[in-house]
């Protein structure tokens, strides 16, 4: 995957093409991108990305939509959160994971995830998919997104590998088919 540091300067890079921000030259498909990185290197893509997010003078605009957060969202208008470790202790670690996908399903992550309007310069940035798993996978989410966001690029950053049909999780676990997607490396 070559050296991390320079990956991320290469996306940044991209970000800034005006082709990548008009979602021009793909075929027609939606402009879903997955940015693979090393799992070990998750502090130094989070930093980058937060740093990033916070310069004011780019041509672009991140719009961070963290997984993670949404997920305790989900939980606490729910208010479940402060019940999840007595649901575990009750129906068990495999009890509670069903419960809680029934409750925070896909939809309910993407309709937290939308934003109008999407102004020219906005890329989607999608984060916490190792922080929210098992309970939310990523293709379920690219899945739902795909008719919402099609007027802008969406990034997924990944922690794991994507081989342009599947995904897998630090890479370790296989996180699911998804073709649509395009590789950012």
């Amino acid at each position: 995957m070559g050296n991390i540091r320079e990956n991320l300067e290469s996306i940044k890079e991209r970000f800034s093409d005006e082709v990548f921000l008009s979602n021009k030259g793909l075929s027609n498909e939606v402009g879903i991108h997955v940015c693979c990185y090393d799992p070990h290197d998750e502090l130094i893509v989070r930093d980058y990305m937060t740093n990033l997010m916070q310069q004011k003078s780019l041509p672009f605009r991140l719009i961070e939509c963290d997984l993670y957060k949404i997920f305790l969202q989900i939980c606490e208008d729910k208010r479940i959160l402060k019940t999840i470790p007595a649901m575990e202790k009750k129906k068990g670690s495999e009890g509670l994971l069903k419960q809680l996908q029934k409750i925070a399903s896909p939809e309910a992550f993407v309709e937290r995830m939308q934003y109008v309007p999407h102004k020219h310069g906005d890329i989607l940035l999608i984060t916490g998919v190792g922080k929210v798993y098992p309970f939310m996978r990523a293709h379920n989410i690219l899945d739902n997104i795909q008719h919402l966001f099609a007027d802008i690029p969406v990034v997924m950053l990944y922690p794991g590998k994507f081989n342009g049909q599947e995904l897998s999780l630090f890479d370790e676990f296989h996180d699911g088919n998804y073709y649509r997607a395009f590789n950012m490396l």
